[in-house]
């Protein structure tokens, strides 16, 4: 019994030694776990091989990075590089537990200019003095308001203007700021210009005054300023539309003269139709009593024929209906309903306004036609 025992004990100490090794299936080719394992490695990977060329590609561009870096700080002077690592770090500060961004607070830190010392003294400019300005006698009397240009003129030739208790009878005197001038007994002024457009309603006279007491166009525009206005150029009395008046006497007489061609626009209502063969010899031109009158350009308005635009530059008298009584129409109703560049938009009948200064600019440099 001993000895069977002791068999035992050997053979299970044996075992335990030795670890167990499962019996495999062979065949003729071999083990099926060997060959499962050669199989594997016979057969190429794609997944496998695309990651390991990633990581081929990655460690190379890591290795010239570091080479470039290298390089760089070579060839860096040390002296820069200790400055860069020390204004890197004056980037940041501690406040209490927070680290700050330094350069935030630079924009509290505005410089103080200091003005340069070697600042040479600007060049004075010569403006002109009113003290020194002076103006024709004609102009002063035309813009103080009593006549025009051509009026004052002969005033001055008649001895009717004293200038500091002297009449002054030559054309070109110079009249200055300090100067007194009378007519009449009546100190004159230099008036601010003033600009005015009226719409002319019906029945109503183109003058200052009228002898017979009818209305006039003065009384549409009494309280349109305190100075003394007058219209320039005129319309009949049956005539309605735009008319301008003002002070300024040079603008008056730049719009009313005949070499200047002021554009105006009628609209034209007549008695009957009016026939294309008559516009036609509107355009070309009439013959009248005092000579050739040609209007600019001229179109039937309303389907009808009774209505006709017309626009021309001259300014000889009545000749709108002039043109129309040659062709053997009557002219019904005439409007202007353009003058040099004004238009009545919004304006009424009977209605004035001030101009405003885009177009008294306008006027001022209003140049002859053509040019």
């Amino acid at each position: 019994m001993k000895n069977n025992d002791k068999n035992f004990n050997k053979d299970k100490s044996q075992n335990s030694k030795t670890p167990f090794k499962p019996k495999l299936k062979s065949t003729e080719k071999g083990n099926l776990k060997s060959n499962r394992f050669a199989k594997a490695k016979s057969k190429p990977n794609p997944h496998f091989e695309k990651k390991t060329q990633d990581d081929k590609v990655t460690l190379e561009n890591k290795t010239s990075a570091t080479k470039r870096g290298n390089s760089r700080t070579k060839t860096e002077n040390p002296k820069k590089e200790f400055n860069r690592e020390k204004k890197s770090e004056e980037k940041f500060e501690r406040r209490g537990s927070k680290t700050v961004f330094k350069k935030l607070d630079k924009k509290f830190e505005r410089p103080v200019r200091v003005p340069a010392k070697d600042t040479k003294p600007s060049k004075s400019v010569n403006t002109p003095n009113p003290a020194n300005e002076t103006w024709r006698l004609n102009r002063y009397i035309s813009n103080s308001g009593v006549c025009s240009r051509r009026e004052a003129d002969n005033l001055i030739a008649k001895g009717e203007i004293s200038i500091n208790g002297k009449v002054v009878k030559e054309l070109g005197f110079k009249v200055r700021p300090n100067d007194e001038v009378k007519y009449k007994g009546k100190v004159l002024r230099k008036e601010k210009p003033v600009y005015v457009l009226l719409n002319k309603p019906k029945d109503f006279i183109t003058t200052v005054s009228d002898p017979q007491g009818r209305r006039t166009v003065m009384d549409l525009v009494k309280k349109a300023t305190t100075e003394r206005i007058y219209p320039v150029g005129r319309l009949d009395r049956h005539t309605t539309g735009l008319l301008l008046f003002t002070n300024d006497g040079d603008m008056a007489k730049k719009l009313s003269h005949p070499s200047y061609e002021v554009q105006k626009i009628y609209r034209v209502e007549l008695d009957k139709p009016f026939y294309e063969e008559d516009l036609e010899k509107l355009k070309e031109g009439l013959e009248l009593e005092d000579g050739l009158a040609k209007v600019d350009n001229a179109a039937i308005l309303s389907p009808d024929g009774y209505s006709v635009g017309v626009e021309l530059h001259i300014g000889k008298n009545r000749i709108v209906r002039r043109l129309f009584a040659h062709l053997g129409y009557e002219v019904i109703r005439l409007d202007r309903t353009v003058y040099a560049g004004l238009t009545k938009e919004t304006l009424g009948r009977g209605n004035w306004r001030l101009l405003n200064e885009r177009e008294i600019i306008r006027l001022r440099f209003f140049n002859k036609r053509g040019q």
